[in-house]
């Protein structure tokens, strides 16, 4: 079978700028929801020799002493919880987390579902009174300045209000990643608000708002992605007076599946690295789909580590 030319070739590496950053605060405890597979494993170990993480690992106690083995790594001297199946690992590791005894909530080899249900359910006590937010900090192969996009994988229609609450995160997210003044483009198909096309009337309602609302931000919206991306179209279509047109740090997405295409397409076609996180739980939770690599987790984990803000 013939494997489509758009695939890139780049094989995915976890930015060494946002690993540096997150080396700036303390090494948290990470709780790894079924650790018990050759990725989350790898990266666990990776993670430790960065200087980024503690592991707590959560599944089957056979399948992670199995994996530690292949990667000839004493893990001895860590916290490992037996478990059986997702559902059990998963609450067992969001537990720990609400119980504080873990900084950080990381899945493993569980389905993104199972591992969601856990982290939301009341008993696991990492519910908070605030909206759960899904960004990918997405760094291109080149190493130059990455692109922030939400939400990929938590909220699958947003209001106008739980955008609200996104364009904040985003904001704040950036901020604490160096970006002291973000610029937040809204995506839609065109950049005039059309009636037929809510997600464009939507768009300058949010750009109107966000104008009192995050007065250390740029928003511009509605906005199609060849405007978000291309300094080129934006000099041909006359925007060049947008702030954020051809120089956005971050894309927030009208819905799930244009967030979720969005993102496979910068690390499939782009060659980018995701870092996967979720704010507003009492600790950062670490997203990654389980196809991807250790460097995508890595990466996440340096996310987490400048999330946490633990004192060093």
């Amino acid at each position: 079978m013939t494997v489509t030319s758009f695939l890139s070739q780049h094989d995915p590496a976890a930015p060494q700028d946002i690993v540096d950053l997150g080396l700036h605060f303390g090494v948290p405890r990470v709780a790894i929801a079924r650790a018990g597979a050759p990725l989350p494993m790898l990266a666990a170990k990776q993670g430790v020799a960065e200087n980024l993480m503690t592991p707590v690992f959560v599944g089957e106690a056979d399948a992670i002493r199995a994996e530690a083995a292949k990667l000839d790594w004493d893990i001895g001297a860590y916290p490992l919880h037996d478990t059986n199946g997702e559902e059990d690992a998963g609450q067992t590791a969001a537990r720990l987390c609400g119980a504080g005894e873990a900084d950080v909530l990381m899945k493993g080899q569980i389905h993104s579902d199972v591992f969601l249900k856990a982290a939301v359910d009341r008993d696991s006590g990492l519910r908070t009174d605030q909206r759960l937010v899904h960004m990918f900090v997405i760094s291109p192969p080149d190493g130059s300045k990455p692109m922030v996009i939400s939400d990929a994988a938590v909220n699958i229609t947003p209001s106008v209000d739980v955008r609200k609450v996104i364009l904040s995160e985003m904001t704040m997210m950036l901020q604490r990643l160096g970006t002291a003044r973000p610029r937040i483009a809204l995506l839609s198909a065109t950049e005039t608000p059309i009636t037929a096309l809510p997600s464009s009337v939507e768009a300058r309602e949010l750009a109107d708002w966000a104008k009192t609302a995050l007065p250390d931000a740029d928003v511009s919206g509605p906005l199609a992605l060849d405007l978000i991306l291309s300094p080129a179209s934006v000099a041909i279509k006359g925007l060049e007076s947008d702030p954020v047109a051809g120089h956005a740090d971050g894309i927030v997405v009208p819905d799930l599946v244009t967030g979720n295409a969005l993102f496979k397409a910068f690390v499939y076609l782009g060659g980018g690295c995701a870092a996967g996180v979720i704010t507003g739980a009492k600790v950062p939770i670490l997203l990654t789909s389980r196809a991807d690599p250790a460097s995508a987790r890595i990466a996440s984990l340096a996310i987490a580590n400048v999330m946490c803000g633990l004192p060093k």
